[in-house]
């Protein structure tokens, strides 16, 4: 792996609600993801109305574009997460599917933000990501 995790001992602890406090990258090359939404292959939005799907598909597409500059879900170093019209509700939506997402894998440093809209009013979520691959 192309990263540390960073997570003091003298800070809270930010693994408890889904996020590293820092990564370091130590090797490899950097991946800048654009944001990724629900799309489909064929611009469908997977999901529709529900956030949790939405979110989902969004993660997987994360995956596929980390996999093919050949990395894994390990090597991702930064999330931002963009909900519409976010309130705290919506925390217990997407936090679970990120954590499924990176299962035993720590999760990297994330950074939630509510905004207006997204580029289509269909997105519910769009969610950006940086990867250290070795």
């Amino acid at each position: 792996m192309a990263n540390n995790r960073i997570n003091p001992d003298s800070m809270y602890n930010s693994l408890a609600y889904g996020f590293s406090h820092a990564a370091v990258q130590t090797s490899g090359k950097t991946v800048h993801l654009a944001g990724q939404v629900a799309w489909d292959k064929d611009c469908n939005i997977v999901g529709g109305d529900d956030l949790a799907a939405q979110t989902r598909q969004t993660l997987a597409n994360i995956k596929t574009v980390i996999e093919a500059a050949g990395g894994t879900i390990a090597d991702i170093v930064r999330l931002r997460i963009y909900v519409v019209n976010h309130s705290p509700d919506k925390l217990g939506v997407v936090l679970p599917e990120v954590g499924a997402f990176f299962g035993d894998v720590t999760p990297p440093p994330n950074t939630f933000l509510g905004v207006q809209a997204l580029a289509l009013p269909d997105f519910l979520i769009e969610i950006e990501a940086t990867a250290a691959i070795d």
